[in-house]
């Protein structure tokens, strides 16, 4: 893959997240995008990157649900499980640079009204009162141990003779 641009990057992240289990449609990996990086980038980039990353042969894509194949599961399988998403973006930037695709495999077509209609359902979902589960746990503010914690107990009093 020669040129790298930082939507496919962000892309094949996004769709990591989103289709851990079962193929992720465009409202999860919009939702992954949003997750990641915290703003979406345009619809016609996103169709340019699925339209690359088809053709680089690293997302599948069948009935509007996508998925990775080994080559793509094996670069995200290097990422460090516990780094910042800044981290994950820079070592997957570097590994897609490195990467050769074996051959020129179909480029997946994708429409800008349907990432437009997965983003405004996004939108909506996030304005709602459910639990998105794709949000990142809150950190706690302080990193010292609770009074008490992992203290000796005191010693018995001696007794007389």
């Amino acid at each position: 893959m020669q040129p790298i641009h930082d939507v496919d990057v962000l892309l094949l992240l996004a769709c990591s997240l989103a289709a851990k289990r079962r193929p992720a449609d465009a409202t999860g990996i919009m939702a992954a995008i949003d997750l990641v990086q915290g703003n979406i980038p345009a619809e016609d980039k996103l169709v340019d990157a699925f339209a690359r990353l088809g053709r680089a042969g690293l997302i599948v894509g069948q009935d509007n649900a996508f998925s990775l194949t080994a080559a793509a599961e094996s670069m995200i399988g290097i990422l460090p499980k516990k780094g910042e998403n800044d981290q994950r973006l820079f070592e997957l930037r570097g590994l897609l640079g490195a990467y050769q695709p074996p051959t020129d495999a179909p480029a997946i077509e994708v429409s800008a009204e349907s990432l437009r209609a997965a983003l405004l359902v996004h939108r909506a979902a996030a304005k709602g009162a459910g639990k998105n589960l794709l949000a990142p746990k809150p950190r706690p503010e302080t990193t010292q141990a609770r009074p008490g914690q992992r203290q000796r107990k005191p010693m018995p009093k001696q007794r007389k003779r």
